[in-house]
């Protein structure tokens, strides 16, 4: 797959994430969010909880799952403080890190608190 395939395969499967996470009544903040320490592909408002996402699509849900390597979500916690800092002030607020696997027939499993800080 070519660079361009893989970026247009990889915005398709954030907006199927998206819409699963709509469908649940959750709100969209963001997508591809990017600061100093890294990006984030999709941030969520769940009630009065910050949702950070990380979507991976592979030829199936197992190997999408091992795609993520604890240094990746290191690096999606620092772009979340300063997310919500910038964003909504310093005063401590709910986050929740889900990780949302896509496989290459379009079957979606989305694990919520994939990682904690």
């Amino acid at each position: 797959m070519t660079g361009r395939a893989r970026h247009i395969a990889g915005h398709a499967a954030e907006d199927t994430v998206a819409r699963a996470y709509q469908s649940r009544g959750v709100q969209i903040l963001e997508r591809r969010w990017r600061s100093a320490a890294g990006e984030i592909d999709l941030i969520a408002r769940d009630g009065d909880t910050f949702v950070f996402v990380e979507v991976k699509q592979r030829q199936n849900t197992a190997d999408a799952a091992h795609a993520i390597r604890p240094e990746q979500w290191a690096r999606i916690g620092r772009a979340a403080e300063i997310y919500v800092y910038e964003n909504h002030g310093p005063a401590p607020r709910n986050m929740r890190f889900d990780a949302a696997f896509l496989d290459s027939h379009g079957n979606l499993d989305i694990v919520e608190n994939a990682a904690e800080f």
